[in-house]
């Protein structure tokens, strides 16, 4: 009976972080220089980018990188590298939310 119902999904916040800078890279697109506020931002994880209260873009992360090197995720109080899979109207100051959708048991 359950395989007759679609599935519900919940979203599930993982972090958020601050644009500080942005850098036009030629072949690749706005690489958004960020700070990660809280929580963590995953290279699974889908995002949605929050200029002065308003969602501007919802989309993926083509890269995230620390350093020069890839990385899988990132945490709390550290800097990364984040671009955004055909968007880059990025700004200083753009909040970049990433989020997981969970699909809810039903009981």
């Amino acid at each position: 009976m359950q395989g007759m119902f679609k599935p519900i999904f919940k979203e599930v916040e993982l972090g958020r972080a601050t644009v500080r800078e942005t850098f036009k890279v030629t072949g690749v697109g706005t690489i958004a220089g960020a700070y990660i506020n809280d929580g963590k931002i995953a290279r699974n994880a889908q995002i949605r980018v929050v200029r002065d209260s308003v969602v501007i873009h919802e989309g993926k992360i083509s890269s995230l990188k620390r350093f020069k090197d890839d990385a899988k995720e990132v945490l709390t109080g550290y800097e990364c590298g984040i671009g955004i899979d055909g968007f880059n109207d990025l700004q200083e100051g753009d909040v970049i939310e990433a989020f997981v959708m969970e699909e809810v048991k039903r009981t």
